[in-house]
């Protein structure tokens, strides 16, 4: 039943049994407005620090997202730089980069402005367009893992067929499909929000504006948000996951089927690097949403939201380029021109 046969039924109802129905109705609709009224922002509490530390851990997260824009942009210009990386795997490689720069800048900048002011505010706009973007790089990088786990797949256990397989045309379009389904979950997402209602509690307890935080903070039903999330987090998350499971279980079999030391050296070089991305990944998301805390314990929310949208976008840079031989070589190179050119 919607919103104008409830108030039909209420207003008839009054002209059946109130002596002064217009004065009753009014009224109520008065005590409806007051109970739903809008909310033109919300407050962040931000991290549950002490003010004292503020400082502290402005300069520490200020140096951390510098650490990550600037480790995420030199992987991008080594891949642009080296002829040697144009490959499909550091391709995907590139754009993941990109992704984790992005998806950092979504969220702490903001969280370093509100700790260097003492801010807490943010216009409701501005708050549904951070959660866009969040969930839309959120679900970018999450797929690109999926995507790379593929290819390491093809390149492991169909060796001959690698350039075959994974041709320009299959990278663009994973990759465009990659974009296309975010761009469509975060839109989604952010449709339903917008036919929410607020009422008087603002208050958010985290650092950014979170989509399951908001939804507890609305006043409306959010059963068809609640279903539309554990269906995309079916297909996104637990498919993708999936996905790289069953590839990293293909090249498993086919390094245990030839066993050699030079095999299993190959395969780590190869793989090692995207595997441990993908354990620090898809273990703090688990442990943020398979094992969801109390109201009693945000803290842990908190901290597990750190880790996957301020350390592992960090970490990436480190993992790809000291695991990985070809991004050393290319570093190297790197490193050796600026010096030969600096003479």
């Amino acid at each position: 039943m919607d919103n104008t046969a409830v108030i039909a039924i209420i207003t008839l109802y009054h002209l059946r049994h109130s002596p002064n129905p217009f004065i009753s109705s009014t009224k109520k609709r008065s005590m409806r407005r007051e109970n739903q009224s809008s909310v033109s922002e919300f407050l962040l509490l931000g991290l549950p620090i002490r003010p004292e530390q503020q400082g502290l851990f402005f300069a520490l997260f200020l140096g951390m997202y510098l650490t990550t824009v600037l480790g995420n942009l030199l992987i991008i210009l080594l891949i642009r730089l080296d002829s040697r990386l144009h490959t499909p795997m550091y391709f995907f490689l590139s754009h993941l980069a990109l992704t984790d720069v992005s998806f950092s800048s979504v969220t702490v900048p903001k969280m370093l402005v509100n700790m260097h002011t003492q801010g807490q505010s943010i216009p409701y706009a501005g708050c549904v367009t951070q959660m866009y973007f969040f969930i839309f790089f959120g679900c970018i990088d999450n797929l690109l893992l999926a995507v790379m786990a593929y290819d390491r797949y093809v390149a492991i256990c169909h060796p001959l067929h690698y350039t075959t397989i994974m041709r320009e045309e299959l990278c663009m379009l994973l990759l465009a499909g990659s974009w296309l389904l975010s761009c469509a979950s975060a839109l989604t997402h952010t449709l339903l929000l917008a036919q929410l209602s607020f009422c008087a509690n603002n208050i958010i307890p985290h650092f950014f504006c979170d989509l399951a935080v908001l939804l507890k903070l609305s006043c409306s039903d959010i059963s068809l948000n609640e279903i539309f999330i554990f269906a995309v987090g079916g297909l996104v998350i637990i498919l993708s996951f999936i996905g790289v499971i069953v590839s990293y279980g293909h090249i498993g079999a086919t390094i245990l089927r030839f066993p050699s030391i030079k095999g299993i050296y190959k395969a780590l070089s190869t793989c090692g690097s995207h595997l441990s991305v993908v354990l620090l990944f898809y273990g703090t998301i688990m442990v943020l949403y398979f094992f969801p805390s109390t109201s009693n314990s945000n803290g842990k929310d908190i901290i597990a939201s750190v880790m996957y949208t301020v350390v592992t976008p960090m970490l990436n840079p480190f993992i790809y380029s000291l695991r990985n031989r070809d991004m050393k070589g290319a570093m190297g190179k790197l490193l050796r021109s600026e010096i030969f050119l600096s003479k």
